[in-house]
């Protein structure tokens, strides 16, 4: 008797389990989709599915065969559909798993070379010189590297600020940062297709964004217009950011830790002297 009820607690475990993990997707699935082109579409697949129960359980059978035959279709039409959610959303589950090998891209980069790509961002700034630059994580942007005018080269000051100069032939597009490198310049992005992005955003803000969206990769955008800078990160946009709020979010994004270094207390001019007198 003992061993039915050890085996009937058993079953009750496995099956608050079962609806633990369907709770977890739904709530990730539905946080995922909230705000986003694929809410309404769900809503319209949700009605043909109640559409459907009503017409089997009052034995409509023209409106039943309909519908079941449609079925076999629904499956590509949500994978047309929903391509980037469902790609943002493998994405998402990746990263939270954070398997050591998904994670060889992270904590790749030092500090100086943020340093450098700071302070280049800040000078466009200052020069009201539209830029774009986006840097590789763990999923890989070797098909828009590809595309654009491959470089290879060291991460330099000098070298994006010349890039993005209006007066040379790779400033339009954007740049790709890739193992510690500048993978390739004039790269064009695909745009986000989310109505809700404000007007007020540009061709580099959606192109910021779009890419961000199909990949965990992060972008900083220096306004043409404006000189203000935005970071974008999973479709996130952070505006009017100062240099010290931008380095501090790379460096949070790439799992760099930041380095505070003290400085010596300056001396008065008085414990100068005194030092002098006692030697």
């Amino acid at each position: 008797m003992k061993f039915i009820d050890y085996i009937s607690s058993m079953s009750t475990l496995r099956n608050l389990l079962d609806i633990a993990l369907v709770f977890i997707i739904v709530y990730v699935v539905l946080k995922l989709l909230r705000g986003t082109r694929a809410v309404p579409t769900m809503v319209g697949i949700v009605l043909i599915a109640l559409l459907y129960w009503l017409a089997v359980a009052q034995d409509l059978a023209t409106l039943e065969f309909v519908l079941r035959s449609a079925v076999f279709y629904v499956g590509f039409a949500i994978i047309v559909l929903f391509q980037s959610e469902i790609r943002q959303a493998l994405i998402y589950f990746a990263n939270r798993l954070r398997f050591p090998i998904l994670k060889r891209q992270r904590a790749q980069f030092g500090g100086s070379i943020f340093d450098e790509i700071v302070l280049a961002v800040t000078t466009l700034s200052t020069e009201k010189t539209g830029a774009l630059i986006v840097i590789e994580r763990n999923v890989g942007l070797r098909n828009f590297v590809d595309a654009g005018v491959q470089l290879d080269a060291a991460i330099s000051y000098d070298l994006l600020v010349t890039i993005f100069n209006p007066s040379t032939p790779l400033h339009d597009g954007a740049v790709v940062i890739q193992n510690e490198r500048i993978a390739a310049a004039s790269v064009f992005l695909p745009l986000t297709k989310n109505p809700e992005i404000s007007r007020d955003l540009g061709t580099r803000h959606r192109a910021a964004i779009g890419i961000t969206e199909g990949t965990d990769s992060i972008a900083i955008v220096v306004s043409e217009e404006t000189g203000l800078i935005t970071y974008v990160e999973g479709g996130n946009v952070r505006r009017n950011l100062d240099t010290n709020a931008l380095r501090k979010l790379l460096l949070d994004a790439m799992e760099i830790p930041i380095v505070i270094q003290k400085r010596e207390p300056t001396k008065t001019m008085s414990e100068t002297e005194s030092e002098i007198t006692i030697g």
